[in-house]
């Protein structure tokens, strides 16, 4: 089959379009023949900086496709079935393989290249809304770069459930686009300081929650502008900056700083974030959500989508075919 492969992390230049040998599903897995890549933030951050177990490593954490086989011990998936499946690596590819209990089977008539963009996206967003940070109608949220695929699903299930969203964005233009999936507040980090403006809106209040994929300033910032007994919920340094920040205002407003990653939970709470990923699918299926998507690239040119991601010129998911 043919990949997206590198033998040593480095920059998008390291990716070449090779033919490796097919995966192999072990006996609780599946092969899904891959007919959309959503290109993940961390996919890029592994390709940049992270040792690769052998040469020809594949990346890639997420894929909408079609079961062509599965394992010995799969009981609860078939071969045909349209599938969105997340795995630790392996998405760069034609086929690529995952555990049946991380599979979510599609509605028959729903596009690939949306599924390929709901599970790590609103299944991270809904835990870190509301699993772990407590979100309520009613309350104050502050979502960190809202363009990107993480805050596009967060903005849209926090205002449908009934709370004021504000958000972050590096132009009025991509806040005014923001403004259609439900921001009342925009902030250009580029022009105003986040931490002054979250408080004039909320009259000197803070936000009930923060929600930061960022890193460095941004956490910082979110800490800053989380109210009395708020919350901070931490997913990830997607900006590159892994700083710690001064965590001390949390102590003074008697605040909370938490951290999310959706594979953590999955392994300890599986039923429980499967029914969770398996409901949003349903919500973007029926247009209740909506999975915003960037541009497409094929799989030769998976370098160029990797240089778009780090442009932080996307808006919404980028998505690779094969």
């Amino acid at each position: 089959m043919k990949a997206a492969a590198y033998d040593a992390p480095g920059p998008p230049e390291v990716l070449t379009y090779v033919t490796v040998a097919d995966p192999v599903p072990d006996p609780h897995q599946v092969l899904v023949k891959v007919h959309a890549i959503g290109l993940q933030g961390g996919d890029v951050r592994a390709r940049a900086a992270y040792a690769v177990p052998s040469p020809q490593h594949v990346v890639g954490y997420q894929v909408a496709g079609v079961i062509e086989a599965v394992g010995s011990e799969v009981t609860d998936r078939t071969i045909g079935q349209p599938v969105a499946a997340i795995m630790l690596d392996g998405s760069h590819a034609e086929r690529a393989v995952a555990d049946s209990s991380w599979t979510w089977v599609l509605p028959p008539d729903m596009d690939f290249a949306s599924a390929a963009a709901v599970p790590v996206e609103f299944g991270t967003a809904h835990e870190a809304l509301f699993e772990f940070g407590g979100l309520t109608a009613g309350q104050t949220v502050l979502v960190q770069a809202g363009a990107g695929g993480f805050g596009l699903a967060a903005i849209q299930l926090a205002k449908a459930a009934g709370a004021t969203v504000i958000s972050t964005a590096s132009s009025s233009a991509r806040l005014e686009r923001l403004s259609t999936y439900g921001v009342d507040f925009g902030i250009d980090y580029t022009k105003v300081d986040t931490v002054s403006e979250v408080m004039r809106i909320t009259n000197g209040r803070g936000v009930d929650l923060a929600l930061d994929s960022v890193g460095g300033r941004a956490l910082a910032a979110c800490i800053e502008a989380v109210a009395y007994r708020g919350t901070v919920v931490f997913i990830g340094a997607m900006g590159g900056d892994e700083s710690a920040p001064d965590i001390t205002p949390l102590l003074l407003k008697n605040a909370s700083l938490t951290g999310f990653y959706l594979v953590e939970e999955m392994v300890r709470a599986l039923d429980r974030t499967r029914a969770i990923i398996a409901e949003q699918v349903n919500r973007v299926h029926s247009g209740e959500l909506e999975a915003v998507l960037d541009l497409t690239f094929r799989l030769s040119e998976a370098a160029d989508a990797h240089r778009r991601v780090e442009s932080r010129e996307a808006f919404g998911r980028i998505i690779i075919e094969p």
